[in-house]
């Protein structure tokens, strides 16, 4: 669980990020961070939060937005709100850092998943060039933050479906939505199973994976039979 002081990183991004207030330090109304993106850094992925106002204040260097398709430069000493539900995504196009803060309202459980992502991506188990971890564990995180962030596209429902499928094998592989490695221990399990990402070999997740995708073709196979013989 993430506290005032609590520093973590994210490598794809080139950004480190400061917990200045959290979910228990402010009853769930916000969540604050004190936020520094390098030179050439950005968010590799247009994204919404469904539920939450995001507010950005630069303090120093300058930041690129683009909202629901209109792009925005922002320098130091100016304020973007972000209100709920609008796609968005931001960089630093410059050279020298940019500083600011960030603050979520309400906070959800929006802490959770910047430690998860930002803790897989330091620990190198997500892709270097757009920030995603592999397909299972992405829509493990996925289906139990939906209600913070989800991708901008393709649609939601094109998400749930896709997410709604691959959740329970990666939860059979023993992937999670957070880890104890990364947020704390929710119980007194940590260093015990499960306290970092499945190590289930990738034989195993290729067969499982495997067999999930023979058992939908299968299923398919046979719905559009028995379709066929009614309407014959």
């Amino acid at each position: 669980m993430a506290k005032a002081g609590d520093t973590i990183e994210s490598p794809v991004a080139g950004t480190r990020a400061v917990f200045i207030k959290t979910a228990r330090d402010t009853n769930g109304e916000l969540l604050e961070l004190d936020f520094h993106m390098r030179g050439g850094g950005g968010v590799p992925i247009e994204h919404v939060h469904p539920y939450q106002e995001e507010r950005f204040e630069v303090l120093s260097g300058a930041l690129r937005f683009r909202v629901r398709g209109q792009e925005r430069d922002v320098g130091a000493g100016e304020t973007v709100v972000i209100p709920a539900g609008t796609p968005h995504v931001w960089s630093n196009p410059g050279e020298q850092e940019a500083h600011l803060n960030i603050q979520f309202r309400p906070a959800l459980k929006l802490e959770e998943w910047f430690e998860t992502f930002f803790g897989l991506q330091k620990d190198g188990k997500a892709n270097p060039k757009n920030g995603r971890p592999n397909l299972l564990q992405w829509a493990v995180i996925s289906r139990e933050y939906e209600d913070e962030i989800y991708l901008a596209s393709p649609p939601l429902w094109v998400q749930r479906v896709r997410f709604g499928l691959l959740t329970p094998i990666g939860r059979l592989l023993g992937y999670k939505p957070r880890y104890p490695a990364y947020s704390g221990a929710e119980e007194p399990l940590a260093g015990r199973e499960g306290a970092h990402p499945s190590a289930a070999s990738g034989a195993l997740r290729e067969g499982i994976v495997v067999g999930a995708i023979v058992a939908l073709i299968g299923l398919f196979l046979i719905r559009r039979r028995v379709s066929t013989g009614r309407r014959e």
